[in-house]
């Protein structure tokens, strides 16, 4: 039959390393490089956390230094192939989409201040940087879940290829 044969190519593809390394090394370096332009500037992305109103303002330097750390260790994490890296950006990408979904419902005139503090234009900008996240989280980080566990299962061991 030719469907045994084409689900066969798909899982094995899946499995591949390469497609996997690259994936993930892209995601990370997007990550890593996103907090890095942030923790620069921590003052003017405080100006864009403060201009959604929705940490306190004794919390904003806190959060200015703290969630962009997080976003570049997290990056890099995942470029190294760090257990537990993976499910840490999945969730900066809720926290993300969240933050930027309220900007939009709120009709806020604020920057993404997604790789800092021009990054997008205004409100257009907000939607444009959901639908891009929504896109990453949505497919990106499933297809790493799939090809590590795949590889996993195929064979044998925690999936990573050293």
């Amino acid at each position: 039959m030719v469907f045994p044969k084409v689900r066969e190519r798909v899982l094995n593809a899946l499995a591949s390393v390469w497609p996997y390394r690259l994936v993930r090394i892209a995601l990370g370096a997007l990550f890593l490089y996103g907090g890095a332009v942030k923790l620069l500037d921590p003052r003017a992305f405080a100006r864009i956390i403060s201009a959604y109103d929705l940490v306190p303002e004794p919390l904003l330097p806190v959060v200015a230094i703290g969630l962009p750390a997080l976003e570049a260790l997290a990056g890099l994490a995942l470029i190294l192939d760090i257990r537990g890296s993976l499910a840490v950006i999945w969730g900066l990408f809720g926290l993300f989409l969240a933050v930027l979904g309220y900007g939009i419902l709120q009709d806020l005139d604020v920057d993404c201040g997604c790789f800092g503090a021009e990054d997008l234009a205004r409100q257009a900008g907000l939607r444009q940087a959901f639908y891009r996240d929504l896109a990453l989280a949505g497919l990106v980080v499933p297809f790493l879940y799939l090809s590590r566990r795949l590889r996993t299962r195929l064979r044998g061991g925690d999936g990573r290829h050293r």
